[in-house]
């Protein structure tokens, strides 16, 4: 009896299945976690409801779409730039109402 040599990698019913194609959306949710922290901070929330969405769907079909770390990436970025973006605005409200109260008992 004569043994067969293996069939070449990659022949059909042989060697590793392809990986699983990225989620849609994966790479659209590190794009807005980056232009939230490099340019504009409005697009961090934005980055950080959508990656978690984004997350829920890929743990709902395990094994079916690849891109979880640009998903973790873009919304921690997201997390981090609404988190600026609240201090920036929470910042600006308190130099607003000093100025506008500096305004009134310097009329008055």
């Amino acid at each position: 009896m004569t043994q067969q040599p293996p069939p070449p990698y990659g022949a059909p019913g042989y060697g590793y299945a392809p990986p699983p194609p990225k989620h849609p959306q994966a790479v659209t949710v590190l794009v807005l976690g980056i232009l939230a922290i490099v340019v504009c901070g409005i697009c961090g929330p934005f980055a950080w409801t959508m990656g978690s969405r984004v997350e829920r769907e890929m743990a709902a079909y395990p094994g079916r779409w690849s891109g979880s770390t640009e998903v973790t990436v873009g919304k921690i970025l997201g997390i981090v730039a609404t988190a600026l973006l609240g201090l920036v605005v929470v910042i600006f409200g308190v130099f607003f109402v000093g100025a506008i109260v500096a305004g009134v008992s310097s009329n008055g």
